[in-house]
């Protein structure tokens, strides 16, 4: 009888095993941290769905599916109650429930980058271990968009002092946390091994709630390649299995390999470019503003770096968003641009300084030099300086530069999302504006963002928004270059199509690989 136990165990040891697969993945970066508080960006929200869950999350065709939360409901104008699963286990062992909600969304109002998403909700009221309202102090129309964003962390884990005596829940950005090196979440992966910018090992979590999930993935290799032909080339070698983004230029070879599956997408992220109107006085006048968006042919950059790989913008928010207005026209005028620098008194032009990353977005140290040659033909002198996101965003936050490089994708799928963080007054109480390193402030803007949040009627929301795009068209409040589009590619058998989306996070722990 023992035997034949054992030999059935074996038998289905092996059977697991079999269905195991590894799979190496290649991005432009790692991660810049494990803490998923530490920076509102997209490479920390890959990770947040890779080892964290969120309450619910987006769909493929943008609607909600529960996730940690089994369904939830309105109360009263200022109130949702989520109902959550009673059979979720930490990384650590530890069993999730409604105190570590309530704890997580105390800490996301303290994380610099985050709480200007969380400004106007109060305290929740755990029903019960299981139960929890999450409460806002004025009527909110995106709260379920909102909830995507929340991913639950392990209170027990992260409270009390470390090794170091250091505070377990502390966020730092670029130093030494517990945080930023230790993670305990609900994910069906935990990291095993990383070092920063070379390899990050993730390991299939055994306890993971999700038994539907059809995903046989047991391990993720990442290795961050930030040169563009080299991540097509570790595809097309073998040496990995999966790349993001595909460099414009490798599309079309890509498309017609057979042994590799391709998938792309229009995207929402735009990329613009900030003029700071506090460190460089001449981004203060209006007509240099102008003038530096007519030098600026951001359709020839689309056309010529992109490939075609880009909608051009003109605007924040893309065709299909409430804000969006039709008939902003473009702007590109050389002949107007340099006749706007001879207005303001800048004839001769003058100098200025500039960063941007060299593995954020698709291209966009190429972009960059793009940008410094058009500025030179209207007497601007830029002096440009790319770096890896790793350092970047320091670099950013210190706003080192005249002119600073800053891609976003509404965390909400919404248009106002844009401009909270990236237009708005910056205030560090609030979080509003966090990525506004231009400066621009506009008090007028601020009060119809406001007001779209506390809007629910839908046609007066939308009227808010367009008037909130064309007042930064007509102020030239940043520079907007294109939308990025989305693109995938991993070898035949890996079946990305159905995990991937217009949000750009992945969904890996539901990947089959056959």
């Amino acid at each position: 009888m023992k035997k034949l136990l054992f030999l059935v165990l074996a038998l289905a040891f092996l059977a697991t095993s079999a269905q195991a697969k590894t799979m190496k993945m290649a991005l432009d970066a790692d991660p810049e941290s494990m803490d998923p508080h530490v920076q509102l960006s997209g490479g920390m929200l890959q990770y947040s769905h890779l080892v964290f869950d969120p309450l619910i999350r987006w769909t493929a065709d943008m609607k909600f599916e529960p996730r940690l939360a089994t369904k939830w409901e309105r109360v009263d104008p200022l109130t949702v109650r989520f109902y959550l699963r009673n059979d979720v286990k930490f990384h650590s062992g530890n069993p999730f429930t409604a105190a570590d909600v309530a704890w997580t969304l105390d800490r996301l109002k303290k994380s610099e980058d985050f709480k200007g998403l969380f400004t106007s909700f109060a305290e929740p009221k755990i029903v019960d271990d299981y139960t929890i309202d999450i409460i806002t102090t004025e009527p909110y129309p995106l709260l379920e968009n909102i909830a995507t964003y929340i991913f639950p962390m392990d209170s027990k884990f992260y409270t009390g002092t470390d090794d170091k005596g250091q505070p377990k829940d502390a966020i730092i950005k670029t130093e030494y946390s517990f945080a930023n090196q230790n993670e305990s979440g609900t994910g069906p992966f935990m990291v095993t091994q990383r070092e920063h910018g070379v390899k990050m090992v993730y390991t299939r979590f055994a306890d993971y709630w999700d038994k539907d999930s059809k995903g046989n993935v047991s391990e993720i290799i990442l290795t961050p390649i930030k040169e563009n032909a080299t991540r097509t080339a570790a595809l097309l070698s073998g040496g990995v299995d999966f790349i993001a983004p595909v460099p414009p230029q490798d599309l079309e070879r890509l498309q017609s390999n057979k042994n590799i599956n391709l998938v792309t997408m229009g995207g929402s992220r735009i990329i613009t470019l900030q003029m700071n109107q506090k460190k460089k006085p001449e981004f203060a006048d209006l007509r240099v503003r102008q003038a530096v968006i007519a030098a600026i042919d951001n359709a020839g950059i689309v056309a010529k770096i992109m490939k075609g790989d880009a909608t051009v913008a003109h605007q924040q928010g893309p065709e299909g968003f409430d804000g969006y207005v039709a008939d902003l026209a473009p702007r590109y005028d050389l002949e107007k641009a340099k006749a706007l620098m001879k207005e303001a008194g800048y004839e001769k032009g003058f100098e200025a300084t500039m960063i941007a990353p060299n593995n954020r977005y698709v291209n966009d140290d190429k972009i960059a030099e793009a940008v410094v040659s058009m500025l030179s033909k209207i007497g601007i002198k830029v002096s440009l300086k790319t770096m890896p996101k790793a350092q970047y965003w320091d670099e950013f936050d210190a706003q080192v530069a005249d002119i600073q490089m800053v891609g976003w994708h509404s965390d909400t799928e919404d248009s106002a999302n844009y401009s909270e963080f990236l237009l708005m007054c910056p205030n560090k109480d609030t979080g509003k504006g966090q990525y506004n390193s231009g400066n621009y402030c506009n008090p007028e803007l601020d009060e119809l963002i406001n007001q779209s949040n506390v809007e629910t009627d839908k046609a007066k929301r939308v009227a808010l928004l367009q008037e909130v795009e064309r007042i930064a068209y007509n102020d030239a409040a940043y520079v907007p270059l294109h939308w990025q589009n989305l693109s995938w590619a991993a070898k035949k058998g890996v079946d990305i199509e159905p995990v991937v989306n217009i949000m750009d996070f992945p969904y890996l722990g539901d990947l089959v690989i056959e």
